[in-house]
Order: C-alpha cells, then structure tokens, then sequence
C-alpha cells in the first residue's frame, strides 16, 4: 500500500528529499487534496490543477525561497500554497481571517510577489533578477509563471521587451493552457496554437526574436521532461523562456470537458465532479445578466451599439451579445488599457460603445480613461461590473476604489442604479445619446427585486441625468445612500419601524450631484448621514462633506463607507458587517438615532 506522500510535506525542502520517481504518486494527491477542499469551500480550481506537476517540478528543483518564484495570475498558486507550509490550514482559503486565495507578501516567505490582476510576473521578476544583480547576487533564480492568457496582456510584453536587452538571470515559464476565464483570443493566441501543432516553433520566433532563450513546447504534465528542462535551463545565464503545454482543469474530467464553468464552479461533489445547483426559483436575476440582455435588446434595435470586454464574456455577460451579434462584440483579451481606447476609437466615429469592465480592473486603464476619453469627452459608456465589495477574491478584486477615482475626473458621469430596474433604464438612456462619458457601477451576484424578470424589454424609461431621489420622508435625520447599498437602508428602516425623524435619499446619480437636493437636505434636516459601498476617502459622502464647506453648512454629518484600508476576503455579508454598512449594523445606527 502506498504512503501519503502529501501529509508528509510541509514545505519544499521535504519535497526535495522524494525520489523523483515519486512526484507523480505526489501530483495525484495534490490534485485530491484541491478538489477535496475546493468541492465544500468553493475557490479557483480549473487553473491550480492544470498546473499540479509545475509547481512540484517548480519547487523540486528550485531552492526555494531562496530562489524567487512569481505566479501570474495568482489563482493558479493554491498547489504552491499547500507545499508552502499552509496545507493544514489551506481549508480557510478565501474565508474571513484565513488564507488569501491569491499570493500575497505577508503571508509567507515564499509567495515574493503579491498577485490578483494579471501580466504582473515577468516585470516583477525582472525587477527581483536586475536587484539580485546589482547586489552581486548572480546565483539566485528569478522564475516568473505566466498563465490563463495573460501573456496577451500589454504589460507582459513591455516586460519582455525590457528583460530582453538585459542580462538579467530571468526565466519567464509560460504555462500555455489557451483559457484564461473563457477561451483566449487574438492573433498572439493563433500563433501560440500554430508553435504547439509544429508549424513554425524554429522560425519567425517571437520570443527568440526578443533575445531570450526559447525552448519548447513542451508537455508540462510529463515529469521527466520538465524537470530536465528546468535543470538545464537554470544553469543558462541571462532571460530564458519555457513554453509549456497543459489542460485547464486536468484531473478532474468535467473541469477538462468545461473548462469555463470550472473556473471557479462553487460547490461541486468531489467524487463525480457534479456541481451542486442551487434553486434560482424566486431569485432576483444577476447584475451581470441585467446588463449582458437588456444590451443584447437594445443593441438588436439600435445598429450603433458595440460592446467590449478585456476578457470576461461570461462574467459580465457580454456573450449573449457575442453569440447573436458577433460582429458587434469583442473580447479584446486581458488588454483593459487597449479596451478603453478602442471604445474611445470608436465613439469618435458615432458608435455607441458600452465598455464592460470589472471595478477593479479598470484601475489598470485609469490614464485612457483621463486622457483618451474624458479629456476629449467622448460618451464611452463604461459598465463596472463587480462594483463594491465583491467578498471571497479579497484585497484584489474589491471594487470599492472606482467612486473616488472617477470622481475626480472632468466630464465623467457616476451613476449607481439601486436596483435592477435603474440598471436597465440607465443603459435605455445612455443609448440615446449623452453629452459625456458614463461610469455606470453595480454589484457582483443578485439584484434586489424577487420575482423580477430579466427581459422586460419595451417597457424602459428614460433617465433624467442628475435627480436624486427621496425614497422616505421623514423629520430629523438625513439618510444619503449612492447605489445598491441604499436597499440595506431601506430594510434597517423597515425594521426599526420606519422611524417619521429618518429621511432617505437616494442619490444614483453621484457625478454630478443633485444641488437642488442636497441644499433641500441641509436647510430641513439635522443630521445627514451618507452610505455607499466604496472608499470613504474621496468617495460619494466626501462630495456631500465638500458640498457643505462650500456652502458653509454646519449640520452634523456621518460618514459611512468603507475605510482607509485593504479589507481582505470574506463574504459579501461578513465584509458589509466589518465596515458597519450591513443591514444589523444600520439598525443599531438607526436605533440610537431614535433615542
């Protein structure tokens, strides 16, 4: 009967002492160990399987962490984390106060670079190997691994074009799986397939065009050659690139067979692969679906529309339009800069672009979206999918930012629709013509309305841009809530009783701010106390407080939002409760309040 090789590793320098006769034995029982744990704790895990015999062969030859290993993008690492001293707590991955589902600096030695966006690894390496060399260091490996299409993204290449004039002792590993979240795109994409199936890997090289030592393709679930080529590679001075071949998902047969939904599948049984269904009847429908079919309708009937995404389809459900209106929807690849541009490009030639891009990532493009757009103010209108706290992905993928980034910007528009009923409005108004560009933001996971249908479709109302408003009346109190989170407000009061001293406003629209309004707010009201789900920090309650200075109003003023620092992962609930925006955490407000 064979041992349990795993339960006996702790960290890379037990894995070292295996025969590599071993490692396979070893690949089996990680690729367990992550479905086991990811079945019932839900996570990444298409991409961390693909990548079980790397990370082993990774650190079976490398002195790690001594030598330095990046993982681009991050959610490829949960085998690197469970050989790194944190399999027996890994089952608190992405849960409050546990593991962080990505690399990340202060929770271990080895994980040397923090990582969540993507296309980050091969300039952060680079930047460790010409350190390394400038402290007279020229032993130390410096490994970037970069995977799930982000090799496509513009970074990566400025990278490589940078590494490639240097000697630096960099070894860029490109784990060739041909999916990112969906399937990769682009001509990049073409050539990669065209060097697998041996149609030109000599010549025309684009790597080796780039003055790196190229080898490969080669098979990265095939032990004996990976950790052949690492061995001879490691000992080669100067940028080396390994392209390596495997399957997103391998171990698992449905995540091989569907690679897309078992990118992050949620529950699933760990047996059979069969993902647990949960029962959608009664159930609000998606943010994302609101936008990926209401556009869809709008875009059948107005020939202008366009719709963009820096690789997420599926996520923001552009793909309904990509599958009725291919030629009108575009999946640009990991490329949010080139995103924003191309929609700028195209609205100066009258088409009306809807630009879908997850908060979190348009900071990645925050200068096209200042000087490509804006400063020309040009009505890009931009769909920030995953606005707000989006719980388990953590520090990485908040979207709490986006308010006081875009605030800050000349001819930019905020809208926050509460429910899904302004979603689809706002989207009908934007299409019929604005003066400027639009950031429409709006929550991952369900909207707020039971029974509500996505496809209403004839039945939209034009938006007048800038009104806020008053939800209830009251006395006293002032409550001023931008967005989803405004429907926290509406069920806390509803609990206290609806209080007559409590106001509530809702102030969709953020930029520009409803001056009739707020002037009405701070001559009838006490007390004004504004909510959002981003930053306090330059976010919609600070608009209201500079609001107040420049009018010389003394009224109290509370601020709640999220505070001056990373809120880490957990769910949306738990994170809500932490930074007091919750439903409890309002009752209580709205209670002392009354006294």
């Amino acid at each position: 009967m064979k041992s349990n090789l795993l339960s006996n590793i702790y960290n890379p320098a037990d894995l070292r002492l295996l025969d590599e006769t071993q490692l396979p034995q070893l690949a089996k029982e990680l690729r367990d160990f992550i479905i086991d744990i990811v079945s019932v704790k839900e996570g990444h895990l298409g991409a961390s399987l693909g990548v079980v015999e790397l990370t082993i062969a990774l650190h079976y030859v490398f002195n790690t962490p001594e030598d330095l290993l990046v993982w681009d993008v991050g959610h490829q690492a949960y085998g690197h984390k469970i050989l790194t001293e944190r399999r027996e707590n890994f089952h608190t991955n992405r849960q409050i106060n546990g593991i962080s589902g990505f690399p990340k600096r202060s929770e271990s030695i080895y994980d040397t670079f923090g990582v969540g966006h993507s296309s980050t690894s091969i300039s952060a390496a680079l930047g460790m190997a010409i350190a390394s060399k400038l402290k007279g260091d020229f032993d130390k490996q410096h490994v970037a691994v970069i995977g799930d299409a982000s090799i496509a993204s513009g970074m990566a290449f400025e990278g490589l074009n940078h590494a490639g004039v240097t000697d630096a002792n960099i070894m860029v590993i490109l784990n060739d799986n041909a999916i990112g979240i969906d399937p990769s795109v682009g001509a990049l994409k073409k050539y990669l397939t065209a060097v697998k199936n041996g149609k030109n890997p000599k010549q025309n090289n684009i790597i080796k065009s780039l003055n790196f030592d190229y080898s490969g393709p080669i098979d990265g679930h095939d032990f004996p050659t990976l950790i052949k080529e690492l061995n001879r590679l490691k000992k080669i001075k100067g940028p080396k690139f390994l392209h390596i071949v495997t399957t997103k998902g391998k171990g698992l047969q449905q995540a091989e067979e569907n690679q897309v939904k078992y990118h992050a599948p949620g529950k699933f049984d760990a047996s059979t692969g069969e993902i647990h269904v949960k029962s959608e009847e009664n159930l609000p429908p998606k943010f994302q679906d609101v936008f990926g079919l209401t556009i869809l309708d709008l875009a059948k009937k107005n020939e202008k529309i366009i719709g963009i995404t820096p690789a997420m389809p599926s996520g923001s459900s552009l793909k309904f339009m990509m599958d009725e209106l291919p030629q009108r929807a575009f999946d640009v690849g990991i490329a949010e800069q080139h995103a924003v541009t191309l929609s700028a490009g195209m609205a100066t030639q009258g088409m009306i672009v809807y630009c879908n891009i997850y908060s979190t990532f348009l900071q990645r493009a925050y200068d096209q979206v200042i000087h490509d757009v804006a400063l020309q103010n040009l009505p890009v209108i931009f769909c920030l999918d995953r606005a707000g706290l989006v719980g388990e992905d953590g520090a990485t993928h908040h979207g709490v930012f986006d308010i006081a980034y875009l605030r800050a910007i000349p001819n930019m528009i905020i809208y926050a629709p509460i429910n899904e009923i302004e979603l689809q409005n706002i989207l009908y108004t934007a299409q019929l013509g604005l003066n400027h560009p639009i950031a429409i933001r709006y929550p991952r996971g369900r909207g707020v309305l039971p029974n509500w249908e996505v496809g209403n479709f004839g039945h939209y109302e034009k938006i007048e841009i800038g009104p806020a408003k008053c939800l209830k009346n009251g006395t006293k109190v002032a409550v001023l809530s931008a967005g989803t989170i405004g429907n926290n407000v509406i069920e806390a009061l509803k609990e206290c009783g609806n209080p007559n001293h409590i106001a509530h406003y809702s102030f969709s629209f953020i930029k520009p701010l409803d001056i009739n309004t707020l002037k009405h707010i701070f001559t009838t009201f006490e007390e004004i106390i504004t909510i959002e789900d981003g930053v306090k920090n330059g976010g919609f309650g600070s608009a209201v407080l500079e609001y107040a200075a420049a009018n010389n109003f003394k009224n109290k003023i509370e601020i709640l939002g999220i505070p001056d620092h990373f809120i880490e992962q957990g769910s949306i609930p738990e994170l809500q409760h932490m930074c007091k925006i919750d439903v409890k955490s309002l009752i209580n407000l709205f209670s002392n309040d009354s006294k």
